[in-house]
């Protein structure tokens, strides 16, 4: 179901579609240089939608080009979703943001905190603080990533079995256990690090819903937004949709087809961290539920406060992740911009060096897709490819100036 259509002048909504047209222009160069395989855009203003563009191939090698209906590995733009559905719960009372993880996952009650030493002879310490429900939802947890390969804990990951992926056999509640047998990279609270933290709020998910989490998800989230192609793999009768996975080496991208292969096979472990495949429209929908406060076409998911409390600064003293992050990477910029309970928020205009409204939330996805919402503009955007890793070209802030350039009112 695509349903992607602009039925807008987009000039009602102070958006010049000329100057938009630069954003085709500008990623089909990509595209011509072998840097991307293919794009698509979406701009919503006003809670409509006021352009769309898209250029390239969803499969280069089969000369598939991208079309409305493509679906996309969304990768960490699955946290959000993840954040979104643990916060339901929290509005029916199952826990407290304060609460100890441990109160449901015993196992961190007992959790250590590095010190020093090496992967292979590591000197710990005991907590000073419990690991808490928000530290997951804000990325305090001192959990970490195995493929960042920066501290030694991050080696202790991949030892276990996570690197970029999980171990083999392990669902998600053998997975967080495996990670609470690791130490922490630092007290809970007291610095930030991309994380496996989504993923063990995924799990308390299933212990509070007593539902798995792909279900949850489904019947709390997608199914009532109508996201009916956002799901953990793809099915074989949508397998042509399915964009293929890149890489970019010296001759320009090739295509890592082996890695690709996982969306379209049946899954054992849900990772509320980044399993999710979805579409262009399915993601419009969920970002403009965003700003529209919690609800979209008559249905509710949060209370507009519940949104306003996660798209704040939970970052202490109001700091952003340039000077409270322990780790290199993030899926945003870390000058002037803070974390709240699943976004990054835009904290301090001019320290960020970008048009982003103080107040816009966002995050991105490891294959280079990204989306934000600026309440001040009333503005959503999101953006696809698949090229691995994020960092590969500065795409965000160059998708960010040219849709700002092309606000006139």
């Amino acid at each position: 179901m695509s349903e992607l259509e602009v039925n807008v002048d987009p000039r009602a909504f102070g958006v010049d579609p000329l100057r938009l047209e630069r954003v085709t222009s500008f990623f089909d160069g990509y595209v011509e240089r072998r840097e991307l395989p293919g794009w698509l855009a979406t701009v919503a203003r006003g809670g409509e939608l006021v352009w769309k563009g898209s250029g390239g191939w969803r499969d280069r090698e089969q000369s598939l080009p991208v079309t409305d209906d493509t679906i996309w590995r969304i990768f960490s733009m699955t946290k959000p979703i993840t954040s979104v559905a643990a916060m339901i719960l929290y509005e029916e009372g199952h826990f407290d943001l304060n609460d100890a993880v441990s109160k449901w996952i015993p196992s961190f009650k007992t959790a250590r905190v590095f010190r020093g030493g090496t992967s292979q002879n590591p000197v710990t310490e005991g907590l000073t603080e419990p690991l808490r429900v928000h530290h997951l939802l804000t990325h305090t947890s001192g959990l970490t990533y195995g493929f960042q390969y920066v501290h030694p804990v991050d080696a202790i990951y991949r030892a276990k079995g996570y690197d970029f992926g999980y171990a083999k056999g392990a669902d998600l509640a053998q997975a967080v256990e495996d990670w609470a047998s690791a130490p922490l990279l630092f007290q809970p609270g007291s610095h930030w690090n991309y994380s496996v933290s989504v993923d063990v709020l995924g799990r308390l998910i299933e212990i509070w819903s007593g539902q798995r989490l792909d279900v949850f998800i489904k019947e709390r989230v997608s199914d009532p937004l109508g996201m009916s192609d956002t799901r953990w793999w793809c099915t074989p009768e949508d397998e042509e949709r399915l964009a293929m996975l890149y890489a970019l080496g010296p001759e320009g991208i090739y295509p890592l087809s082996e890695l690709a292969s996982a969306a379209r096979r049946e899954r054992r472990l849900f990772d509320g961290g980044g399993g999710l495949l979805s579409t262009a429209r399915d993601y419009h929908r969920f970002t403009s539920m965003l700003l529209g406060g919690g609800a979209l076409d008559g249905v509710r998911l949060l209370s507009p406060r519940t949104l306003d409390l996660m798209t704040r600064n939970h970052l202490p003293g109001n700091t952003d992740l340039e000077h409270f992050a322990v780790g290199a990477f993030a899926e945003t910029d870390m000058a002037g911009v803070g974390f709240g309970l699943g976004f990054s928020v835009v904290i301090d205009q001019a320290a960020n060096k970008s048009l982003f409204s103080e107040g816009t939330f966002a995050w991105g996805g490891a294959a280079s897709t990204a989306f934000w919402v600026d309440p001040a503009e009333d503005l959503t955007v999101c953006f696809y490819t698949q090229l691995l890793p994020s960092s590969t070209f500065p795409l965000r802030r160059q998708l960010q100036r040219l849709v700002y350039q092309a606000l006139v009112d």
